[in-house]
């Protein structure tokens, strides 16, 4: 016994055709027409486009930071993400100081096991560089599934790496086949920018941005590729959001360099705008890269066309604005920094890159689902739709229109980003490895399904 979805209009980052696809198990089994067998169940799809599930490379569940944590866990974010056509998360699980790698992943198992209503992978983020955290690197890759880390290039004395720590990690990354992203920021300069701001008794949250202006991350950018450059190492820019930075990673892919790129729906849709108030309300948008100048949006849209940004991701790290970012209410600088988005990332890419005609049908689903399954280790088996790939489907039904609010949105989080937008187009169905989750736009599984998943080695150069 199988499920037929009926009707619908297949889209993979290459084709987008009329078909109808027959789950047998956790995999698609065919594709074609006239596909029934006696005492499958049939889903209506007509009308519908049907895209692989989404993958979203970069999300913070259950995250603390000092005496708090993330207001999603494992379970209210993969809801989140499921509700929104997001069938995979890979999650940054972070090395504090003082930690091995093992018992930093082994503290992200425990935080996911059981809660995840979607499949799971994790990153590992490094805090503290030494000799034994090297040895642990081939373990980290070949035993435990995790084939990329996270360096931070900002946040100094806390997550933040020096240049030699940087050089060396990624020399091992390119032993091991570890693809290594990066948060760029120049930290050292972003604290001599806060200290001055603070002396000015500019503390406010609308002077966040000015603490991290454009000059800070292409600088980081650049320091990047160089050493990527030089190691031979696969790198990845996350949440880049500036035309500096984009051009930055341009010039380094035309040398040859192995950098990727990921922008983020917040740096697409929103603008610096957001920073206008002078109260506090704009704390709910204080992250890291902040939200840029429109003139941006043109360049990232851009990128994505042009293939320069590979990579659509979240950066999903939710704060409550109240008992937790107004922890900087009297400080800018110790407001919690991130802001909810997982919901909404295949809505507001839809609507305001596909609808608007900055993104085609295929590059929406190789933006999305097909390259982050590609550089993180999941393809074919996740990010595309063909026989013998997990059977993670999405029906998408544009005719429907959502408003993006706090007040309906599923994240467990006291404000939305994104607060009266309109999305066109909702996920209806969703099957995760061939089990229906999403029915109709709400959830009808009991418990969640979600899987760890041991990742693949990303390719040594020239294989």
């Amino acid at each position: 016994m199988g499920t037929i979805l009926r009707g619908g209009t297949i889209v993979t980052d290459a084709d987008c055709y009329a078909a109808d696809i027959r789950i047998g198990g956790e995999q698609i089994a065919a594709i074609g027409s006239n596909l029934d067998q006696t005492g499958d169940d049939v889903v209506a799809a007509e009308g519908c486009y049907i895209f692989p599930g989404g993958i979203d490379a970069h999300t913070h569940f259950d995250l603390p930071v000092g005496n708090i944590a993330t207001a999603d866990d494992f379970a209210s974010g993969s809801r989140a993400a499921i509700l929104g056509g997001t069938t995979t998360v890979i999650d940054y699980a972070t090395q504090f100081k003082g930690e091995t790698l093992r018992q930093g992943l082994d503290n992200w198992h425990r935080r996911a096991a059981g809660k995840s209503y979607c499949d799971y992978g994790f990153h590992m983020a490094i805090s503290d560089w030494n000799d034994k955290i090297a040895r642990e690197m081939s373990w980290l890759s070949d035993e435990a599934g995790v084939t990329s880390v996270k360096l931070y290039m900002a946040y100094k004395n806390a997550m933040q790496l020096d240049d030699s720590a940087l050089f060396q990690v990624l020399e091992h990354c390119r032993e091991y086949g570890i693809l290594t992203c990066v948060h760029c920021e120049n930290g050292d300069i972003i604290e001599n920018l806060i200290r001055q701001l603070r002396q000015a008794g500019k503390l406010a949250p609308c002077f966040h941005p000015l603490s991290r202006p454009p000059q800070v991350e292409q600088e980081a950018v650049n320091r990047l590729t160089v050493m990527a450059e030089m190691t031979g190492a696969p790198v990845l820019v996350v949440h880049l959001s500036c035309r500096e930075s984009l051009e930055t990673v341009a010039a380094a892919k035309a040398r040859g360099t192995r950098v990727f790129a990921e922008t983020c729906p917040q740096y697409l849709v929103l603008d610096d705008s957001v920073y206008q108030d002078a109260g506090f309300d704009c704390a709910k948008y204080v992250i890291s890269p902040p939200i840029r100048a429109k003139a941006n949006q043109e360049h990232l849209w851009k990128g994505l066309r042009t293939g320069i940004l590979d990579i659509v991701a979240t950066d999903h790290c939710s704060f409550n604005l109240q008992g937790q970012k107004e922890l900087g209410r009297d400080d800018f600088s110790k407001i919690p920094n991130g802001a909810p988005g997982v919901e909404h990332r295949l809505g507001l890419l839809y609507t305001y890159g596909v609808k608007a005609r900055k993104l085609s049908l295929t590059q929406f689903v190789d933006k999305l689902a097909t390259q982050p399954a590609k550089l993180f280790g999941l393809y074919p088996q996740k990010g595309t739709i063909a026989p013998g790939s997990d059977a993670d489907l999405v029906v998408w039904d544009e005719r429907r229109q959502v408003t993006i609010s706090a007040s309906s949105h599923a994240h467990n989080v006291d404000y939305s980003p994104y607060e009266g937008m309109t999305q066109q187009g909702q996920a209806v169905h969703v099957f995760l490895r061939g089990r229906q989750v999403v029915k109709d736009g709400k959830i009808c599984t009991g418990n969640p399904q979600g899987q760890y998943l041991f990742r693949k080695p990303f390719p040594q150069k020239g294989v």
